[in-house]
């Protein structure tokens, strides 16, 4: 239960953000002394652009996602911010063919400056972190 609700949660925070900052008026801003832009980019490939087909790519999702949910007694909350980031991203590119993205980090070392991520990606990658970790008995 809870990690539907995780999953939920993260979801719908998701659609919010691209829906309040996919939008006509929006204009690229820089936070944080320049550490953070917050800067429009429609993905039509995998992540990081790897040349990797939209088919695949959704179908691999279908089937990532399917095998997630076993994991979901032993890491509940990690569980469901990888499921609620990745239903996120895979309803987008269901529904446009693209991945809305939209924060940089300019700053940042190396290649790492030039990707650009959405709140699906930081609740995937918080979630990976999680699931990875060794559950205490």
């Amino acid at each position: 239960m809870l990690t539907a609700f995780i999953a939920a949660l993260t979801l719908g925070g998701c659609v919010a953000a691209r829906w309040y900052l996919d939008r006509p008026s929006r204009r690229e801003k820089e936070h944080a002394g320049g550490r953070v832009r917050l800067k429009a980019l429609w993905n039509e490939g995998a992540a990081f652009s790897l040349p990797i087909g939209r088919d695949v790519v959704t179908a691999a999702s279908v089937v990532l996602l399917g095998v997630l949910w076993n994991k979901r007694k032993e890491h509940p909350v990690s569980t469901g911010l990888v499921l609620g980031g990745g239903l996120s991203n895979l309803l987008e590119r269901l529904r446009q063919g693209k991945v809305y993205d939209y924060v940089q980090f300019p700053k940042a070392p190396g290649r790492w400056s030039r990707y650009v991520f959405n709140l699906a990606d930081f609740a995937i990658i918080l979630g990976g972190v999680g699931l990875m970790s060794r559950k205490k008995r």
